[in-house]
């Protein structure tokens, strides 16, 4: 008669150290998402950083190759694509025979169609980035960066019609901004000519800017669209492919543009005429290679993380940071009109700052809620 008064004890104790750890597990489950949400915050972080430094630091290199005696549109082509061997030990390292739970080898794309995908968009890149040198060259680098400034607005249309991204009134608002800021340079242009520059190389080089913004803008959706649609592997390895092997393509594209303008004759003039020495003419060039893949390592992490139109709207934050150092660095002119138009573009950029923040907090709001329905569920099961 004793024997069950005695287990009872027993019992009660199985039963509290089971109900402490059911209530271990469900904190360790509430906090999992948080530490995975921290860590992805962080991982933004950095690929913000090295997109803004990259973008800044090659933008600035770019114009001093100009300013000290490079002439070479295809030389600085080149280098916006050529430092890619540089990112070959990530690859190697990222490398992983761990897929992720959707990546199956029925999903997995076909060759033919990846080699397609990067000779596709290895010869947009070769497009994109000789028009943007053509800007960089005829334009001050203030108003050039400002003119990039119009890739938001290209990207929004583009995001639309390719990547299903809804309009808003803060996106409209945004899109008419940054174009009234780049008409306010268009109209500005006679007081730019003050360094020589005639009105038809001006021209030229707002519209080279403005095509090469847009340009870029198609390539930045059809990248998330092949990430979305083809690739449908969410791994860095993959993001990583998407930046070398295109980069390969682009740059024998300029190796043969080289060849057939025939620049390549006149570079080792170009080099002995440097202002800076032979020495600083080559380490320019390296480093501006060097600083367009710290660009593009934080682009595409931003793509791979977010959006296209994410990282389109964190490169943006170069556009105050820019033509300050380009005033500071080369005496850039800072009138009335440019401090106008740079204000109206942050203004835009703001714009859309706050409606991805609008953006993302619905989609935390929504996917809490299917979280407690589920929950909910088990409960009852």
């Amino acid at each position: 008669m004793d024997g069950p008064r005695e287990l009872q004890p027993e019992i009660t104790a199985s039963v509290e150290e089971a109900s402490k750890n059911e209530v271990s597990v469900n904190q360790h489950r509430r906090l999992l998402p948080k530490l995975v949400n921290y860590n992805r915050w962080l991982r933004i972080a950095f690929y913000t950083i090295f997109l803004l430094s990259g973008q800044s630091a090659a933008t600035l290199l770019g114009r001093l190759y100009y300013d000290k005696g490079g002439n070479s549109k295809w030389m600085a082509t080149f280098v916006q694509s050529a430092g890619f061997p540089l990112l070959l030990p990530l690859l190697f390292f990222f490398s992983s025979p761990t897929k992720s739970p959707n990546f199956t080898s029925k999903t997995k794309p076909k060759l033919s169609t990846l080699l397609l995908l990067y000779l596709g968009f290895g010869l947009l890149l070769t497009g994109d980035n000789l028009m943007y040198s053509y800007g960089l060259l005829y334009l001050p680098v203030s108003t050039y960066s400002l003119l990039c400034a119009t890739q938001l607005a290209f990207n929004a249309l583009f995001s639309f019609f390719i990547n299903s991204q809804k309009f808003t009134i803060l996106i409209f608002n945004s899109i008419f901004l940054l174009t009234v800021s780049a008409s306010l340079l268009a109209v500005n242009a006679d007081s730019e000519n003050s360094s020589g520059i005639s009105k038809a190389k001006y021209a030229v080089g707002f519209l080279c800017t403005v095509g090469a913004s847009a340009a870029y803008s198609l390539y930045l959706s059809l990248l998330q669209l092949a990430f979305e649609k083809v690739i449908k592997s969410e791994t860095f390895s993959a993001v990583l492919d998407m930046q070398i092997y295109p980069s390969f393509v682009a740059t024998c594209g300029c190796v043969v543009g080289i060849f057939a303008s025939g620049e390549w004759k006149s570079f080792e003039t170009e080099m002995k005429g440097y202002e800076k020495g032979s020495v600083s003419y080559l380490m320019t060039l390296i480093w501006t290679a060097i600083s367009w893949q710290i660009c593009s390592i934080g682009l595409l992490g931003l793509i791979f993380e977010v959006s296209s139109l994410f990282s389109n709207v964190i490169s943006t934050l170069a556009l105050p940071i820019v033509p300050i150092l380009a005033v500071i660095f080369f005496h850039d002119k800072m009138d009335g009109v440019k401090v106008i138009a740079m204000l109206m573009a942050v203004w835009g950029f703001f714009s859309y700052g706050y409606q991805h923040y609008i953006d993302d907090v619905k989609s935390k709001s929504s996917h809490n809620s299917a979280n407690e329905a589920a929950s909910g569920q088990v409960e009852i099961c």
